[in-house]
């Protein structure tokens, strides 16, 4: 229960994962007074903003609403790894690969992902290459199955983000920039009265004229209708594994990947390079679940890592053995359409929601960010935001 403790400030914003840290900073940036809070202590491991890897390319095949973020997400990063020192974003390169002939694979809501990937980097005029399936077998030799229709898309300026890097670079950002960063205070509730925002939490009641929610797999049970009937929460899993040697696979042998490697979905899966052998080498893939409960979540497990490894790793790469070094868990909050939501609660026009990713928003994030303390402090964003309104939902989400 909240304590009558009360902290007041110009912005709340609920949630310290990618999206939360980066509006946080853009804000505090921007001289907002702005506090941030989280029920764990950001970044952590328990939500969806973690993993030591997330893909990035500026040529999104989710479509053309996403690319804008995307790329100005990468000049956001490059920005803080000038002024941190860190290195946040790896530039191995992206390669996605696929056969046209077969693959129409509605992977985050696009039926050809890599045909969407392909037009959107002639649309934007992003650099890259087309390699065709020799081209591909003399490149990288990693990979053993290549098919003689396989083509691939490789995008030199990408590759992938660390994720809790980027957060940790953003919180001290804000800090450094007047925020308050609050750890381990969980949300109990947000009620909007008159021209202010209460937010409840387990440390006591802070008010502020305007709250940002980007509380991932937990938002629809705390933002209640549409949310909670729009949103699903699936756990996924990360395995890394253990090379016979970890020379073919540094970012500059081995590039971020998403390889099709059948015509079926869920023969598809991800890949990183290493930067650290003692970390093994990450291998990943999105996969349909049931609804979950993200305070209930299960561990991973060997088991899952190994028949991942039998399924996927040990046909298809040369290198890597079945050893498995660890296994995580990761949440995807997911609207029906695997699209963005950034626009304001139904209920309360100070409340605005942002994230519900479906899977691939770490490498928006940073711009996200920026949209939001945009549209917060100024009135609006820079970028069109219209495509991740509630309204395409809707009777669903009135």
């Amino acid at each position: 229960m909240s304590t009558s403790v009360k902290r007041s400030a110009d912005v709340a914003v609920v949630g310290l994962g990618a999206h939360g840290a980066a509006t946080l900073y853009q804000l505090a940036k921007r001289g907002v007074d702005v506090i941030g809070l989280d029920r764990f202590v950001p970044p952590h491991d328990r939500g969806s903003s973690h993993g030591g890897s997330r893909l990035t390319r500026e040529a999104v095949g989710e479509g053309a609403a996403y690319v804008p973020l995307a790329r100005r997400a990468h000049k956001i990063i490059a920005e803080l790894e000038a002024e941190s020192g860190e290195t946040l974003l790896v530039k191995s390169g992206m390669l996605i690969v696929g056969s046209p002939l077969t693959n129409a694979a509605p992977l985050h809501g696009a039926r050809d992902f890599l045909a969407t990937t392909i037009e959107m980097a002639a649309q934007f005029q992003i650099p890259h290459e087309m390699l065709d399936a020799a081209a591909l077998r003399r490149r990288f030799p990693q990979f053993l199955t290549f098919k003689d229709s396989d083509r691939g898309y490789f995008e030199p300026q990408s590759g992938y983000i660390r994720p809790e890097a980027l957060i940790a670079t953003q919180l001290a950002a804000a800090r450094k920039h007047g925020a308050t960063v609050r750890g381990n205070v969980a949300v109990t509730g947000i009620e909007q009265r008159g021209d202010g925002v209460t937010v409840r939490t387990s440390d006591g009641d802070v008010i502020a004229d305007r709250v940002v929610v980007a509380a991932g797999a937990w938002a629809r049970k705390l933002l209640g209708a549409p949310f909670d009937k729009l949103l699903t929460v699936t756990r996924q899993t990360l395995h890394w594994y253990e090379a016979e040697s970890y020379a073919p696979f540094t970012p500059e042998k081995l590039p971020a990947f998403i390889w099709f490697v059948t015509d079926r979905l869920e023969d598809y899966f991800t890949g990183f390079a290493v930067t650290d052998p003692s970390e093994g080498i990450k291998m990943v893939a999105s996969r349909d679940g049931p609804d979950i409960d993200p305070e209930t979540v299960a561990p991973a497990t060997r088991t899952e890592s190994e028949e991942f490894y039998d399924r996927h790793v040990g046909p298809n790469m040369a290198g890597i053995t079945r050893k498995v070094v660890r296994s995580a868990t990761c949440l995807y909050t997911n609207t029906p359409d695997h699209g963005f939501i950034i626009d304001s609660h139904p209920a309360m026009d100070k409340v605005l929601v942002v994230s519900a990713c479906s899977g691939h928003g770490f490498k928006h994030s940073a711009a996200v960010g920026e949209a939001v303390a945009e549209t917060v402090h100024e009135g609006r964003s820079r970028i069109d935001l219209s495509a991740f309104r509630l309204a395409r939902f809707g009777a669903a989400a009135a």
